[in-house]
């Protein structure tokens, strides 16, 4: 029985307010509006963002309101599509992505960038292009973080705020690109572009610094220098293509001091994948005067990071990257396709499988260090 133009009754992950506990409850997912389509969320990644949003809100992130389902890294399929919808149908594979593209404004045509602003304010703020949520949960509207909200088993998404993906691919592996992977991986090959031969050092080993290291691999770099405080991801820093590993705790000295000891007077490539202004400095210290690079790929929204002029004088050049570059309506299906014919990794990254009403298992084994990825199944 259809259930297109209908209010759906299904079970979501619910954060009533910051640094409690999310709460499995029933909740209420009205049908899509013009220009939005309703998906059925099968698998969904628990990314640090979701985390930092709930645990460490008004700390590195801007405030948005509460109550509110987390969630913004995911695969389903589509339900039903609101009117004038004309991309999608129902039963298609799709991922969707907290950076729109309409294709159609300044930025979207222009090479230089993938910052799409189509309903950029009201996604930020938890809401559709009108103003409101799709979900709501005992008589509450419940906002969706980013936009997307994963963390229910359906939700609604602008139309040009997803991806549609080849019908063979498993949603529970490809989910990892709606976030996480695509932007590390994207962070070497598109924001630094690092060369053949190049040497590189990667901060913080989590999902994204991993996926880093994997682009820097791709792209040819002779020697890969991953850095973190938890030398239990040394190992599969490796395995994605990483040349050594250090423990910036065991060090007596700034960790930029040693990697420059350690190649000769610096990196041509770092890419911060921590989110931590200290870090961020750091990294930038540890590249090469003349040509290093620096990109920040960890994300805060409301810190500052001190930078020593001279180090910006003497050539080198700090980047930001969203998204790792990636035009997210048509990067991400040929990310998909990378990954289906054995060109990407993904299965890597994935640590736990878990169910739905597991959620706050996957926060604490995301904030402890004990998994990359955790994939929660929504049925």
């Amino acid at each position: 029985m259809s259930t297109a133009g209908q209010v759906i009754k299904c079970k979501a992950a619910v954060a009533w307010e910051p640094g409690k506990p999310l709460s499995i409850e029933d909740v209420e997912v009205d049908p899509p509006k013009a220009h939005e389509v309703r998906i059925k969320v099968v698998s969904t990644g628990v990314c640090h963002t979701d985390w930092e949003y709930l645990y460490e809100s008004k700390k590195g992130m801007k405030f948005r309101p509460f109550p509110l389902v987390l969630g913004h890294e995911a695969a389903g399929t589509v339900e039903s599509v609101g009117p004038e919808v004309t991309k999608f149908s129902p039963g298609d594979q799709v991922i969707p992505v907290f950076l729109p593209q309409c294709q159609d404004c300044d930025r979207c045509r222009s090479p230089k960038t993938n910052h799409c602003r189509k309903n950029w304010a009201n996604t930020q703020g938890g809401v559709l292009a009108d103003g409101t949520s799709r979900i709501s949960c005992q008589g509450h509207q419940v906002y969706q973080f980013l936009g997307v909200s994963s963390f229910s088993q359906y939700t609604v998404v602008p139309d040009t705020s997803l991806a549609k993906i080849r019908s063979d691919a498993p949603l529970d592996k490809v989910c990892l690109l709606g976030c996480g992977v695509s932007t590390g991986y994207g962070a070497a090959l598109n924001t630094a572009k690092v060369e053949k031969d190049s040497t590189c050092a990667v901060f913080g080993l989590g999902a994204v610094g991993l996926a880093a290291v994997m682009g820097c691999k791709a792209a040819g770099a002779r020697r890969i220098i991953g850095v973190d405080i938890n030398p239990g991801k040394f190992k599969k820093a490796v395995t994605l293509g990483a040349t050594e590993c250090v423990n910036s705790t065991d060090q007596q000295r700034p960790i930029q001091e040693v990697l420059l000891e350690m190649t000769n007077g610096g990196v041509d490539f770092a890419l911060e994948c921590v989110g931590s202004p200290f870090v961020m400095s750091a990294a930038l210290e540890s590249t090469t005067d003349a040509w290093g690079l620096c990109v920040i790929a960890g994300w805060t929204e409301t810190e500052t990071m001190s930078v020593a002029v001279e180090k910006i004088l003497m050539g080198r050049t700090l980047k930001g990257t969203y998204f790792g570059g990636w035009k997210s309506v048509q990067d991400v299906p040929k990310l998909v396709d990378e990954y289906m014919n054995s060109q990407l990794k993904l299965d890597e990254f994935i640590t736990h499988k878990l169910p739905l009403d597991q959620i706050n298992v996957a926060f604490d084994l995301l904030s402890s260090g004990k998994s990359i990825r955790s994939v929660i199944s929504l049925w």
